[in-house]
C-alpha cells in the first residue's frame, strides 16, 4: 500500500454554633464521603487504591473457541500457550472460563458446584495454577436464575457468589451476564410466540440496572470486608437500556451490542453502533464490543486487522477467541501488534478514538454496512487516526488535518503507520491514503513536527471565514 501526504434566608447563629456546627457538618460530611468512596470505588481508609480495571482487560475467553466444551487440562493449556506465543508479554494477562462450568444444580448448602468431570481438582486448584503463571482468572455467572445455557445463576446468591468467586474458588473478574436466552426458552417452551413478556423474566419493578446492582453491591462489600481489591465486573446486557450512561456505577465494562460473529457484518455492525456512543470510555470504565473473533470464521487478513485496530483503539477489552494451539501465524501478528496495543492500553490518556466524519454516509447517519470512516483520539504520544474502508474494493481516503480536534491548525506533523510499523514522513494540512484494501484499515500516529511551512495557499488551515491581514475573506 502507498501513502500520499497532501498538503443556589439566611438566619443569625451565634459564632461558636456556627463553628461547631461547621465542624459537626464537616465530619459528617467526610465520613459519608469516605464510606461512599470505599463502597464504590475500592479506595479504602488507608489510602490504598483497591480499584480495578483502570486499562481495559486483555486476555482469553473460552466461549467463542470451545462454547461449552471446557475443561480444566483446556483452560490450562490455552494459559501456557498465551506465554509460549509471547500474548503475555505484549499484554494479555486474563483466563477466563465462561458459561458451563458447574453442575445443574446448586449444593445443599446453596452455593454453585464445579463441575466434577470438567474440573475434577476443583476451581481453587485451577485458579492456583493459573496465578502461578503469573496470570489472572475469570469465571462467569449470570444476573437471572440460570446461565444461558441452564446452569445456576446468581439471582438472589449474589453476596453468596461474589464470596464464592473471590475468596474460595480465587478468581479475579467476574462476566456478568443477563438470562436472555431464557425468554428465547420460555417462548418455545411455554408460550409458542416470538414475544416473552418481560415480567416473566425479572421480578416486579425491576428493569436490567436492578438485577445488576445486587451483584455490585455484593463485590463491593466483601471488598471492604476483606480489604481486598474487589473482583473486576463485566456487565454482559448487550447495550440494553443505554449501558453506556451508567454501566460505570456497577462495573468496570459493560457490552453495547449483541454477541458477535465471525464475518464482516457482524464487525462492521458493531463498529457502527459503538460509533455513537464511544465517547463513553475512560479509565475504569469501557464499552465492551465482544470478545474477538480473530482466527475464527470467514474474516480475511485486512478483516481481522480492522477488527483488533477498532476494538483496540476504542478502548474495549480485548479478549481473544480462538483456538491458541492451532492458531496460523498471521493471527499472533495481528493480536501481538505492539503499537496498536500501547494505544489500547495508554496509562495517561483514558478515551478513545471517536468519528470525525463518516464518509460514506451524512455523519451521525447509523449503517451497518458502511460505519463511520474517519477517527481520532488523544493519546500520551500523540494524535491517532483510524481510516476504515468500509467497501468492497480498494478505495483511496483523504482528511485534512484540522478536522480531527486534537490537531492545531498551522502546525506540521510527523506520520507513524502503526501496522507497517514505520516513519512516512510529515503530513501538511492534509492526508492522503491510497488503496486501502477492502474492508481495509489505516492507522497512525501523528506527533507535532513544528510550524507548517510558510507560503502555503489558502493562508489559513481551516477556509471558513478565512480571512487575510488586508481584512479580505479568501473562501469566497
Amino acid at each position: 500500500m502507498d501513502l500520499m501526504l497532501t498538503s443556589a434566608d439566611a438566619v443569625t447563629v451565634p459564632k461558636r454554633g456556627l463553628r461547631g456546627a461547621l465542624v459537626g457538618l464537616v465530619i459528617f460530611v467526610l465520613a459519608l464521603g469516605s464510606s461512599f468512596f470505599l463502597f464504590r470505588t475500592g479506595k479504602g481508609h488507608d489510602g490504598h487504591d483497591y480499584r480495578v480495571g483502570k486499562l481495559p482487560v486483555m486476555g482469553y475467553n473460552t466461549w467463542n473457541a470451545y462454547y461449552c466444551d471446557i475443561s480444566e487440562d483446556i483452560i490450562i493449556k490455552n494459559a501456557n500457550l498465551m506465554i509460549s506465543l509471547g500474548l503475555v508479554d505484549v499484554g494479555y494477562n486474563y483466563v477466563n472460563i465462561d458459561d458451563c462450568y458447574s453442575e445443574r444444580q446448586r449444593s445443599p448448602a446453596g452455593d454453585i458446584v464445579a463441575s466434577k468431570t470438567k474440573f475434577p481438582s476443583g476451581m481453587k486448584s485451577l485458579t492456583d495454577n493459573i496465578h502461578a503463571l503469573g496470570l489472572k482468572a475469570g469465571i462467569y455467572s449470570d444476573a437471572g436464575w440460570f446461565t444461558c445455557q441452564l446452569y445456576p445463576g446468581s439471582y438472589q446468591n449474589e453476596a453468596r457468589d461474589a464470596k464464592l468467586f473471590k475468596e474460595e474458588w480465587g478468581f479475579d473478574y467476574l462476566k456478568y451476564d443477563f438470562e436472555y436466552c431464557i425468554r428465547i426458552i420460555l417462548t418455545f417452551l411455554s408460550l409458542g410466540t416470538t414475544t416473552v413478556p418481560y415480567h416473566l423474566t425479572t421480578s416486579p419493578g425491576e428493569n436490567i440496572i436492578g438485577r445488576y446492582e445486587p451483584m455490585a453491591n455484593a463485590i463491593a462489600d466483601l471488598s471492604k470486608s476483606t480489604g481486598k481489591p474487589p473482583l473486576m465486573l463485566s456487565l454482559c446486557q448487550w447495550g440494553r437500556e443505554q449501558v453506556w450512561l451508567w454501566g460505570r456505577k456497577y462495573g468496570q465494562s459493560w457490552r453495547t451490542t449483541d454477541d458477535i460473529g465471525a464475518n464482516w457484518k457482524s464487525i462492521a455492525g458493531i463498529i457502527n453502533k459503538n460509533s455513537f456512543y464511544a465517547w463513553a470510555n475512560d479509565f475504569y470504565g469501557h464499552n465492551d464490543m465482544d470478545m474477538l473473533e480473530i482466527g475464527n470464521g470467514d474474516l480475511t487478513f485486512e478483516e481481522a486487522k480492522t477488527h483488533f485496530t477498532a476494538w483496540a483503539l476504542m478502548k474495549s477489552p480485548l479478549l481473544i477467541g480462538t483456538d491458541l494451539e492451532s492458531t496460523s501465524k498471521e493471527t499472533i501478528e495481528i493480536l501481538t501488534n505492539r503499537e496498536i496495543i500501547a494505544i489500547n492500553q495508554d496509562p495517561v490518556v483514558g478515551t478513545s478514538v471517536t468519528p470525525f466524519r463518516w464518509g460514506i454516509n451524512p455523519d451521525f447517519v447509523s449503517n451497518d454496512t458502511h460505519p463511520a470512516q474517519y477517527w481520532s483520539g488523544q493519546s500520551q504520544n500523540g494524535t491517532v487516526f483510524m481510516l476504515i474502508n468500509t467497501l468492497d474494493e480498494p478505495a483511496s481516503m483523504t482528511f485534512n488535518l484540522t478536522e480531527s480536534p486534537w490537531i492545531r491548525a498551522g502546525r506540521q506533523y510527523s506520520v507513524r503507520d502503526l501496522w507497517t510499523h514505520t516513519s512516512n514522513g510529515t503530513a501538511v494540512r492534509s492526508f492522503t491514503a491510497h488503496n486501502v484494501p477492502p474492508h481495509g484499515v489505516i492507522a497512525l500516529l501523528l506527533q507535532d513536527a513544528g510550524d507548517e511551512p510558510e507560503g502555503l495557499w489558502p493562508p489559513c488551515s481551516v477556509l471558513e471565514w478565512c480571512i487575510s491581514q488586508a481584512g479580505v475573506r479568501v473562501d469566497q
